[in-house]
């Protein structure tokens, strides 16, 4: 289901992609890779030259290689096509400050007190806010829901639609239900 139709004429003036991938490696780690494209439908003025409409301003990466555990192990960053070269690459060596951070335990906050602002790459920072999530789909499948521990699912109770007093809950995870809301 897409958005719903406008009714007033507009004009695509840019498209921002963000991709995440997720592979499991032959040594039993897991690499989790971001790619951030920026791109203008027009002629983009720079201090550095004119964009061309069609050629990136942005192209960048950003490699997160996890254990099982999701605890960052090694950290790369790139930035191919950067609005001011010379200066956008060089803080990629700053994105290896993440290992030892574990995507599970505050990686969000963690992460922004390391590389937000000057510290880090605005576009390369932004890019780590999803990390956490696309290892967790990418781990989809790999481990039985239903741990042997009797543990919860993970997913319980972290969006609204799975919160264990929802009808979703009853009706797929009946273990786990509950009539009162979660606090």
């Amino acid at each position: 289901m897409s958005l719903p139709d406008t009714d007033v004429e507009r004009e695509l003036l840019h498209t921002r992609r963000v991709r995440y991938e997720g592979y499991k490696r032959a040594d039993g780690l897991w690499d989790i890779e971001a790619h951030l494209t920026d791109v203008k439908n027009h002629d983009f003025h720079l201090k550095t030259g004119v964009r061309r409409a069609g050629q990136p301003v942005h192209s960048m990466w950003l490699r997160l290689t996890i254990d099982p555990h999701f605890n960052i192990v090694d950290a790369a960053a790139s930035s191919g096509v950067v609005p001011y070269p010379g200066g956008c690459e060089s803080i990629a060596p700053a994105y290896r400050a993440l290992i030892g951070l574990n995507l599970l335990k505050d990686f969000r906050r963690k992460s922004r007190e390391l590389l937000g602002g000057v510290r880090g790459c605005t576009h390369l920072t932004e890019m780590l806010a999803g990390m956490p999530t696309a290892a967790i789909q990418s781990f989809a499948g790999e481990a039985k829901e239903e741990r042997d521990d009797g543990a919860k699912p993970f997913q319980l109770d972290q969006c609204h639609a799975l919160e264990t007093s929802t009808e979703t809950v009853r009706r797929w995870y009946p273990k786990w239900y509950r009539k009162e809301k979660t606090a």
